[in-house]
């Protein structure tokens, strides 16, 4: 008699006599039982709930199964897993621990799912500022741009004695005919050229532009935008704006000596300005030429261009020889030499805003912020927002959880892998609901540590 076999069993290599089989048979088992520690921190600093509070929803409630609050929250946790398509959410709309960080365990109508899917998602990211006949859902831009400001400023208990704001922009490609589209020569590609603004870790503003612009168009707006949300609650903290040569510009250095903001930016070397270091290069090359290393040098100078600039500014020159190469390097800022020293302000200063390339690699590669395959630069500068604030929920949960651990300083993926990704099985009775987790799972006491400083922090 033929053995009866079960078209759903899969049967791989025994083990020490044993058969080894599989079977989509474990009921209700999720991957992503860490994702309730995201949970913990979005109720510790009520990002959802207010990023939700920036829509209007224009719907009749009596009609409405999935609201604003929850699509949010979906969309957010979601990308913060590492689901970046909303295609992602057709199955995700029936996953446990999204259902229990929504509140909602089942739907209102039958044979529906407790959470939104793709297509009532899609309706939410296209969302316009006005509502209309057939967007019900509308955003309110500004209230997006301060609830990143709010959430940075609560992250402190007293306000810091001096703060640097980063700037930069970067290239986001497109690969289809998006609006906006550009071809930018430097980045070699068509691309938008989104621009960031971060202070250390924290993330305050991510604003999505054409790349048909210079570098710094808009700074002068969202600077001025921020440091005011600033200083109406800190108005004693001392500002300093970072960034490479894109931003050495005339209208965003009279804008910082007008309102009392000090900068500190690259400036694109010419022959002028080399000419100024040319003693400076040759005793370099001396030095090198003696110890057969690297040689440096530093110049403070007063210097001006011919006609672009309105006053002359304290500039520092490096001169760098590395090999026999020359590699002579430039920075303008409004701090005195009394206050950092020519090698002390390059490189302790300046040199650090390259960290800040490694947010923006978080924000694009870890949350998928360069994601903008929408049509309307309005519907990928909400992704865009998406993205942001699952960063923020997960700087949130870095800063309140993890500090003093291995985990301190790791990357939002690095957290994902390690704390979110976690198997359990979702037990649910009438009176609690169980998330029966990997016994295996390395990261046990993390987790506890984590779950242990997210409920004080709430309490």
């Amino acid at each position: 008699m033929p053995t009866e076999c079960s078209a759903t069993l899969f049967e791989f290599a025994p083990v020490e006599g044993r058969q080894v089989v599989a079977a989509f048979d474990g009921g209700a088992i999720t991957s992503d039982a860490g994702a309730l520690l995201l949970g913990e921190t979005d109720r510790v600093i009520r990002l959802t709930e207010r990023f939700a509070g920036c829509f209007t929803d224009s719907r009749m409630p009596a009609l409405v199964e999935h609201e604003v609050a929850t699509m949010v929250l979906q969309r957010v946790v979601g990308i913060a897993l590492g689901y970046e398509d909303l295609n992602d959410h057709d199955e995700l709309r029936h996953d446990p621990v999204l259902a229990v960080l929504a509140g909602k365990l089942a739907a209102k109508r039958p044979n529906c799912a407790p959470l939104a899917g793709k297509s009532t998602l899609n309706r939410l990211e296209l969302s316009r500022p006005e509502a209309t006949r057939y967007h019900k859902v509308s955003h309110d831009m500004a209230a997006i741009e301060t609830l990143l400001v709010d959430v940075f400023l609560e992250a402190h208990r007293r306000p810091p004695a001096q703060i640097i704001l980063d700037l930069d922009a970067t290239d986001d490609p497109l690969h289809g005919h998006q609006e906006g589209r550009f071809f930018h020569g430097y980045y070699d590609c068509y691309c938008y050229l989104p621009l960031y603004i971060f202070c250390g870790r924290h993330l305050l503003a991510a604003r999505l532009r054409r790349s048909n612009i210079d570098a710094s168009a808009g700074a002068v707006e969202e600077v001025a935008r921020i440091v005011a949300q600033i200083r109406r609650r800190w108005p004693r903290t001392r500002i300093l704006l970072r960034g490479d040569s894109g931003f050495a510009r005339e209208t965003l250095m009279a804008w910082c000596e007008a309102n009392r903001v000090d900068f500190l930016f690259g400036l694109a070397r010419n022959q002028r300005l080399e000419a100024t270091i040319r003693t400076e290069l040759m005793l370099a090359s001396v030095d090198s030429l003696r110890t057969g290393q690297p040689a440096r040098r530093f110049k403070n100078f007063m210097w001006s261009t011919l006609d672009s600039w309105s006053r002359d500014r304290r500039v520092v020159g490096k001169a760098e020889v590395t090999g026999g190469d020359a590699n002579p390097r430039f920075v303008v800022t409004s701090l005195r030499p009394a206050e950092a020293g020519a090698q002390h302000l390059y490189e302790a200063i300046y040199c650090a805003r390259g960290e800040m390339e490694n947010r923006i690699k978080e924000c694009q590669l870890d949350l998928f912020a360069d994601r903008t395959s929408a049509a309307t630069m309005r519907a990928n500068q909400l992704r865009l927002w998406f993205a942001a604030m699952a960063y923020v929920l997960l700087c949130a949960l870095r800063r309140i959880g993890l500090p003093h651990t291995q985990f301190a300083e790791s990357t939002c993926g690095t957290i994902r892998l390690k704390l979110l990704k976690i198997g359990a099985l979702v037990r649910v009775s009438v009176r609690r609901i169980k998330f029966a987790m990997a016994s295996a799972c390395p990261w046990q006491d993390e987790f506890a540590l984590v779950h242990a400083r997210l409920l004080r922090a709430a309490a």
